[in-house]
């Protein structure tokens, strides 16, 4: 009498184990219309490279630019002119950027110091209310350097590291204090005037050789400060992105405006959960049917992952998909369509003199902020 209930409970186990799993698989595998989508990764992959070796190029141009003008009276010539000086690197002072932008709004002069700036950030406003936060997902340096940390980790080191919820929710408002209070001090309480007055100063001038002297002049402080988010990095992906970044908190808010969002239809989800697993934001998209948090960056890294058709995609109000190939174009179009625009306008060579650099480089040490 006692061995039957052993037996029953053995079965029991067998069926469990043996019989029920491959028919849950048969039961959402067979109906579902398979779709393979990593092209949208390697697109991602693709432009993240193109714009980060850009800069990477205009950084050494612009190196090399500066140098010539660091020691005065020097008998050397003047080899690359102001047409040589590459405007991308402003792409780098979003603070000045902010500034820039309230002093056009309100008084309708364009920043004729560091015009690429602006027009920069006025391409990454832009695809954050209509393309969620393209900007931070696809053209990006520093995103795209925190993705390669990643990688490298991955393939370095397989234990996973989570953050406790509470924890991750304490350090993520981080982003947005900082925001608020970049706001507060430029967009609320700084006069247009003395915005202006800084604008045309000696500092703001030079505010990119500054930005240049931050790497190549590296101190103690600032090696070790990157040290420590290189390891962070490695253990919590997209560590500054996440929790540190104030750009990215102030295009994250504006993408909550945007109409295109990553919608999952749940009757065509087969509940792999491998949105959830991917996504670089950590976010739990396989139980959201639309993702409006302003985490998200809209890398489509989730709707890449998903191998049932129609269950996630990048959608309009009411549902209606938009093909991610077309995503990608609108997000280069956005971006590189607007830095054109400002191009063609004038709004992308600094009014900087040659005279000016020659004066203010060589002091550049002893400049102090405003």
């Amino acid at each position: 009498m006692t061995k039957k209930p052993l037996k029953i409970l053995s079965t029991a186990c067998y069926i469990l184990i043996k019989i029920i799993p491959p028919a849950l698989y048969l039961y959402y595998d067979t109906p579902v219309e398979k779709i393979n989508r990593t092209y949208i990764r390697y697109a991602r992959y693709a432009l993240q490279a193109y714009v980060l070796l850009v800069l990477l190029y205009a950084g050494y141009r612009f190196y090399l630019f500066v140098t010539q003008y660091e020691h005065p009276g020097s008998t050397e010539e003047i080899s690359l002119s102001l047409d040589d000086r590459p405007a991308s690197v402003e792409g780098f002072l979003p603070i000045g950027a902010l500034m820039s932008l309230k002093l056009w709004i309100t008084t309708g002069v364009f920043d004729r110091i560091h015009p690429a700036g602006l027009v920069i950030f006025i391409a990454a406003l832009l695809m954050a209310v209509l393309l969620k936060k393209g900007f931070c997902g696809w053209i990006c340096p520093v995103g795209a350097l925190s993705d390669a940390i990643w990688k490298l980790r991955q393939r370095v080191f397989t234990k996973r590291f989570s953050m406790n919820r509470w924890v991750d929710y304490a350090l993520r408002s981080i982003k947005y204090i900082l925001m608020a209070l970049f706001i507060y001090i430029i967009v609320i309480k700084m006069d247009p005037g003395a915005i202006a007055a800084f604008i045309e100063g000696d500092y703001y001038k030079i505010a990119d050789v500054k930005m240049l002297y931050f790497f190549t002049r590296m101190s103690t402080t600032t090696l070790v400060s990157l040290l420590v988010l290189f390891v962070l990095s490695l253990v919590y992906r997209n560590f500054w992105c996440r929790y540190l970044c104030p750009y990215g908190g102030l295009l994250g808010l504006l993408s909550m405006l945007s109409p295109l969002k990553v919608t999952r239809n749940n009757e065509a989800c087969i509940h792999c959960n491998r949105c959830s697993e991917n996504c670089p934001s950590s976010i739990r998209v396989a139980e959201l049917s639309r993702i409006r948090t302003p985490e998200c960056t809209g890398c489509l890294t989730c709707v890449s992952h998903c191998p049932a058709k129609g269950a996630l995609d990048v959608a309009m109000p009411g549902r209606r998909p938009l093909h991610p190939g077309i995503f990608v174009l609108l997000v280069s179009a956005l971006f590189f369509g607007t830095l054109c625009i400002g191009w063609l306008t004038g709004n992308w060579k600094s009014a900087v003199t040659s005279s000016d650099y020659q004066r203010i480089i060589p002091a550049t040490s002893f400049l102090e902020h405003p």
